[in-house]
């Protein structure tokens, strides 16, 4: 299966943060496109310009207090069907607001509460076992620094096993159900939040 182009990206978050009239938008620094050997067996939507539309809508700033007692080691809320991540910092002084890769299916998707346990440089990827049975061409290991390496530069390991907030080099992912459970960020987008979080920062998907 062939993918398009994802022409709008520049466009859709040009017109996202406009209307935030925000600076918490995280910024998307531009580049080219990379197709990893794994994107055939992960993408289901067809039409990325009608995902694009259908996310400017719901992609907007939040308050913390709904969802969180305190932000006690940072707070991070992921909203799976505006796929959007938002990270306050302990003191709250610090907001940013991301768009996200999502799972492919409810199956596939976890809800609940959780925390970083881990955070790993470069890090290695294994497919999980159920990985392997449907897609059993997959490498058993990909490197981590790898240009294939679907977790991208850096990796927040959640409580939940086999869960993470990752990078990924496949722009066209981001803003898409594409995902085999992980949440996926721009590489430059897991950079800043790698540094911004720390291990026992909360974390609720919704």
């Amino acid at each position: 299966m062939t993918f398009p182009k994802f022409p709008t990206r520049r466009a859709f978050f040009a017109g996202g943060a406009a209307a935030l009239a925000s600076p918490a938008l995280g910024q998307v620094v531009g580049g080219g496109e990379y197709a990893t050997p794994f994107e055939n067996s992960t993408e289901v939507e067809r039409d990325p310009n009608e995902t694009a539309r259908r996310n400017i809508s719901s992609f907007r700033s939040l308050d913390w207090r709904p969802y969180f007692d305190n932000t006690r080691k940072g707070a991070i809320l992921v909203d799976i069907d505006s796929r959007a991540l938002h990270f306050w910092s302990e003191d709250q002084s610090v907001y940013r607001l991301y768009p996200t890769s999502v799972p492919l299916t409810e199956d596939l998707t976890r809800r609940g509460r959780t925390s970083v346990v881990q955070k790993v440089e470069n890090p290695t990827w294994r497919p999980t076992p159920s990985m392997k049975q449907r897609n059993p061409e997959w490498p058993d290991v990909v490197e981590g620094g790898a240009p294939d390496n679907p977790l991208g530069v850096r990796a927040l390991y959640l409580s939940w096993t086999y869960y993470r907030i990752h990078g990924t080099h496949d722009t066209r992912k981001i803003g898409r159900r594409s995902s085999n459970g992980c949440i996926g960020l721009y590489n430059e987008h897991i950079l800043e939040l790698f540094d911004l979080s720390q291990v026992g920062t909360q974390v609720l998907l919704i």
